[in-house]
């Protein structure tokens, strides 16, 4: 669905002989939409003279037109940075060559709407405004001074330093929220109650926008406002689904948590536990402090703060996790307030195949059969999802208490959905469970995420791997696979056949597809597989055959000399 915005403005000069304030707005098409978002901008002139005008519609124009010639490649963020900087250098330049239009400024307040997420640009003391389930946020900060008889006197401007400091700010928009901009006009003379009410009725739509920002300057002048007033609405009517740009551009913005210990909270939620620890990434076990729901939250540790890479790949992995949206898995949780950069999900009793192997677990041939079809089903809703895992194993194949099973970490996933598609790291995961021809350089598929599925499978049956345990940084060389029934005589011959065809050296005599598996399973030994034929040596290690060959002609080449020199 593309995303929808009903918008309104209104602005009134009140007492005032001019209007300083000006409201301006771009909702382009696409492709301007997807890269850029849609922009809206508010200015309230400061100067008493002609320049307080030209400042604030020099600013609004200005922006509006030129965040659009910006390349596509710049942050939301660094667009508006760039441009602002550049309006601001022209306004201090005209205030002081033209003597009409000395000391010349004017706030700003602007939001882009793009994808799932606002960013905001904020400098002087226009306000941005958020209404969520009837809750009203102020989201911009005054830049005035702090002492009572000068909170009108502006600390910053456009136009009033050389140098100037932006504040920005971002977050993730639902559905039905409401955006408001406003000029002190408009805040100063209403209580948030009274702008809580009316945006409320924009909300339920018992107003359009239109109307709403006219009540709001309507009702700030009947409340003694002197000033000029003026505001700008934004209803949320449809999002589209977030795509990865958007998650990207969003994990440049956020700060990382410090690492957290037991006890302690972040935004709402108290750690319980630390799951896991590497040198990358944080798991905690939270408790949501509002519902006390047990969620799992995973960060970048503290000290990859600067790496860009890192965070792209944090992104990337919140971004699929948020795809797989199933019973498989577990599912990503949207917190109420979002100040650093982390994820949650939720959080399921039990352990994972690893865990049990790990405590002695014993698994039958009727749980390898039962978890073998579900993780073949889970493997199917990825690959339906054009997600490609890359790391199935035991040790990311969670049992759940509630006789769910669902595959976890989506750290090194791939999904064809991206635009560069290719892999930069064909090899990421464990490496004995990667598919041999992903050693030569090949490229993760479905095959590759089946085959670690077999080999899963082949392990919690055996504790041993059908090819050995292959060592990071290993070249390994892989024969015919060790037949599972030399470690488990127990097992029918015709699930045997399964996981032979599950770990087949060679990509096109495995699986096709997880549903295919999946029926592989589901018939067992009413319509067994076939056994799978050898490969060749010519075709399974043809440098070795020719090798093999040429020792042997040089033997025999010795002996037939031997016998000549004999004669």
């Amino acid at each position: 669905m593309p995303l929808l915005i009903s918008a309104g403005h209104a602005t009134d000069a009140g007492t005032r002989p001019r209007n300083e304030d000006f409201v301006g707005m771009v909702t382009p098409g696409e492709p301007e939409v997807s890269t850029k978002g849609l922009l809206a901008a508010i200015a309230d002139g400061v100067s008493g003279n002609e320049g307080g005008r030209q400042a604030s519609e020099y600013t609004v124009r200005g922006l509006l037109t030129d965040y659009y010639a910006t390349p596509d490649t710049w942050p939301v963020t660094q667009a508006l940075e760039r441009v602002l900087k550049a309006i601001n250098s022209w306004v201090q330049q005209q205030g002081s060559i033209r003597p009409e239009l000395s000391g010349m400024a004017t706030t700003l307040t602007c939001v882009v709407v793009r994808g799932s997420f606002y960013y905001f640009a904020h400098v002087g003391d226009s306000r941005l405004y958020m209404l969520r389930e009837g809750k009203l946020t102020k989201l911009s900060a005054d830049h005035v001074w702090d002492r009572p008889e000068m909170q009108h006197v502006l600390t910053r401007a456009i136009g009033l330093d050389s140098r100037l400091a932006i504040d920005h700010g971002m977050g993730e928009l639902r559905e039905g929220d409401i955006l408001l901009l406003a000029t002190d006009g408009v805040w100063s003379a209403l209580t948030e109650y009274d702008m809580t009410a009316l945006l409320g009725d924009l909300a339920a739509g018992k107003l359009d926008a239109e109307a709403t920002a006219t009540a709001l300057v309507a009702a700030a002048l009947r409340a003694g406002s002197s000033d000029n007033a003026s505001a700008l609405a934004l209803r949320i009517d449809a999002l589209p689904q977030e795509n990865l740009r958007d998650a990207v551009s969003a994990s440049r913005q956020l700060p990382l948590p410090p690492k957290l210990k037991v006890g302690q909270s972040i935004d709402g939620y108290r750690v319980e536990a630390v799951l896991h620890a590497s040198q990358a990434t944080l798991v905690y076990r939270v408790i949501d402090l509002a519902s006390q729901r047990p969620l799992v939250l995973k960060t970048l540790h503290p000290d990859r703060a600067d790496d860009a890479d890192e965070r792209s790949a944090f992104a990337h992995e919140e971004w699929l996790a948020k795809r797989a949206v199933a019973r498989f898995f577990a599912q990503v949780v949207t917190p109420a307030q979002k100040n650093y950069l982390y994820y949650l999900c939720t959080w399921h009793e039990g352990a994972t195949i690893q865990q049990h192997l790990d405590s002695g677990k014993h698994f039958t041939v009727p749980d390898a059969i039962g978890h073998g079809t579900r993780l073949a089903r889970a493997i199917g809703a990825l690959h339906r999802r054009s997600i490609l895992h890359r790391d199935i194993k035991p040790a990311n194949i969670h049992l759940g208490a509630d006789g769910e099973l669902r595959v976890l970490d989506f750290g090194v996933a791939q999904s064809g959905l991206e635009e560069d598609v290719a892999a930069r790291a064909p090899q990421a995961g464990t490496p004995s469970f990667l598919a041999p021809e992903l050693f030569d350089g090949g490229q993760p598929s479905r095959q590759t995420d089946l085959y670690a599925a077999g080999v899963t499978l082949y392990q919690m049956l055996t504790r041993h791997y059908p090819y050995g345990e292959i060592e990071p940084f290993q070249r390994p060389r892989f024969g015919e696979p060790v037949p599972p029934s030399r470690y488990r005589p127990d097992l029918p011959l015709w699930l045997e056949n399964v996981l032979l065809k599950a770990v087949a050296r060679d990509p096109l005599l495995r699986f096709e597809t997880a549903e295919e598996l999946v029926l592989a399973l589901e018939r067992g030994a009413s319509r067994p597989l076939a056994a799978p034929v050898a490969t060749p040596l010519a075709k399974r290690d043809p440098l070795s055959l020719w090798r093999a060959i040429a020792a042997i002609s040089i033997v025999v080449n010795l002996l037939l000399l031997y016998l000549l020199v004999l004669r």
